[in-house]
């Protein structure tokens, strides 16, 4: 967030053989997906059922003292994923692999899909502080320990929001490239990458040059997430980006939203409605600890799951909310013998 805007006996042989092979490849295949993937623009679970995310962001390296309860807090507002705010250490203290792998444990614990997002790329370009995707990447092959395996339950979530309104121009190629050098690493969770103007891809680029970055994925699972705040003020705008993409049989998901902003007043109803008309992800930001006078994105007050403020009300409560549409992953709930349902629509 930026803190401002896939004979007859001999005859009959083979037609065994191949009612036999068409009976194992749906198992062969699927036993092949470490995790989640992206198959005809829709993120699939690794139980091969489509995945919608319906969670909230968390800032997990400025609070790291407040995060196994916050999860269980998530947890129990109803949200099946969460976005947690790692740093490489550019600009924070680094949340190193044993970090890592224990806030995947905990997520995992509260049956939460984890995407992990690397912070301190936050507006490179326009913001002094900020590191490239380069660094990034450079920060996940550092902590890769952590993610491995963990495929049927994380989402690596490259940078946040690359670039602000400065040189966004170089998204494109970085963002391929910071893709490709995770690939050829082994990282094999599914991607997420976010678009540049602070996320909210106010210049299209992200939007008009997605289907290139996605196809530089030679694994072809890689989410795209916009961020919505005062950009994206009307129901129009949003139904037009969203729509872009899902047309285009592209991956899209709102990794970032509030009711409102200093950069304008984001349609949230609009969001939350698109997003459930067409099946896309949603993530609000943020549970708590929000400063620099933007406090109100607090869903909760002081970190206590149970003073829901205005914003967490409606996040979690209101129409096409979190506990109206989101629906556990089953890798959670088909794990414990549980009736999987379809996410709603």
């Amino acid at each position: 967030m930026k803190r401002t805007r896939l004979t007859t006996a001999a005859g009959a042989a083979l037609a065994l053989c191949a009612a036999l092979c068409a009976a194992t490849q749906p198992a062969q295949a699927a036993a092949e997906v470490p995790g989640f993937r992206v198959s005809d623009g829709r993120l699939l679970d690794a139980n091969g059922d489509d995945f919608v995310l319906r969670g909230v962001n968390h800032a997990h390296t400025w609070y790291p003292d407040r995060t196994d309860q916050a999860l269980k807090d998530i947890k129990a507002q109803g949200a099946n994923s969460v976005r947690v705010v790692l740093s490489t250490g550019a600009q924070w203290t680094k949340n190193d692999t044993a970090d890592v792998a224990r806030v995947v444990g905990e997520c995992k614990r509260s049956r939460l899909i984890c995407v992990l997002e690397a912070h301190d790329t936050t507006g490179y370009g326009e913001q002094g502080s900020a590191v490239s995707l380069a660094k990034a990447v450079e920060y996940w092959l550092s902590v890769q320990d952590g993610v491995k395996g963990q495929e049927k339950y994380v989402i690596v979530n490259i940078g946040n929001e690359p670039y602000g309104n400065t040189g966004y121009g170089g998204w494109t190629g970085d963002t391929k490239s910071a893709i490709t050098k995770m690939r050829a690493a082994g990282i094999a969770n599914t991607l997420m990458v976010d678009a540049p103007n602070w996320g909210q891809d106010w210049s299209f680029t992200m939007r008009d040059n997605a289907a290139g970055v996605f196809a530089a994925d030679p694994d072809k699972n890689t989410v795209f997430s916009i961020h919505m705040y005062g950009v994206f003020d009307t129901k129009e705008e949003i139904s037009d980006y969203l729509g872009r993409f899902t047309s285009a049989k592209l991956p899209i998901v709102v990794g970032e939203f509030g009711d409102m902003h200093s950069d304008g007043n984001p349609d949230e109803a609009a969001i939350m409605a698109t997003a459930r008309s067409l099946g896309v992800g949603y993530m609000g930001w943020s549970w708590s600890g929000n400063g620099g006078g933007v406090e109100y994105l607090d869903l909760v007050s002081d970190f206590d799951g149970g003073r829901l403020t205005p914003w967490g009300e409606r996040l979690f409560n209101g129409p096409d909310g979190i506990k109206e549409t989101a629906e556990e992953a089953g890798v959670f709930s088909k794990a414990r013998g549980e009736k999987h349902r379809e996410p709603r629509n």
